[in-house]
């Protein structure tokens, strides 16, 4: 059963692919491709699965799953989401530009401080939106209800991540820490 600290979500079935019970697979590994070299995936409710990776399709890959044999049982798996054993990945080590890598599972939940110890808040997401990754800060505050902050994970902002501590240090850009009010920056006309 995935549940959030030992499982890695490696995709999610989109719906069925053809009538011979292949489904299309949205793939959340860095090559679409991968997502069957893991060795079986499983889903929330324990059902396991061997998946393998058939040809690319559009939004992600289709894949064949063993015990899925016609359309209506691909249909029927639509919204699954596709867990592997965090124990599966092994060390991320270093990207293709030789910079130490890690897994956005791995940055959930660390606390993120300034060079002082100052606590800024807690990573609750990583996300992607083309330009590279960035960590979605829960901001801590008094009522432990603070606002999110989109913190860029750059070398140069966060210079120090220390996954076995669950702490980020980061070195914040000119204004990211500065609540902004309501019509700041607007163009007065």
């Amino acid at each position: 059963m995935a549940d959030g600290s030992t499982d890695i979500l490696l995709g999610a079935i989109a719906g069925a692919h053809g009538v011979r019970g292949e489904v299309r697979v949205k793939t959340f590994t860095e090559d679409p491709r991968a997502i069957g070299d893991y060795g079986p995936v499983h889903t929330e409710d324990g059902r396991v699965f061997v998946l393998r990776v058939t040809k690319p399709v559009k939004g992600g890959m289709a894949a064949k799953l063993d015990g899925v044999t016609d359309r209506d049982q691909a249909e029927a798996l639509k919204g699954t989401r596709l867990y592997v054993s965090r124990d599966a990945l092994g060390e991320p080590g270093v990207d293709e530009d030789g910079e130490e890598a890690f897994f956005h599972a791995d940055l959930v939940d660390c606390v993120v401080v300034t060079a002082d110890g100052e606590e800024i808040g807690r990573v609750i997401a990583v996300h992607d939106f083309g330009a590279g990754d960035l960590l979605d800060v829960q901001r801590a505050d008094e009522t432990g209800k603070g606002k999110a902050l989109l913190v860029p994970f750059t070398r140069a902002v966060c210079p120090e991540v220390d996954i076995a501590a669950r702490r980020i240090v980061c070195v914040p850009p000119a204004g990211l820490l500065e609540d902004a009010e309501p019509g700041e920056g607007e163009a007065n006309g």
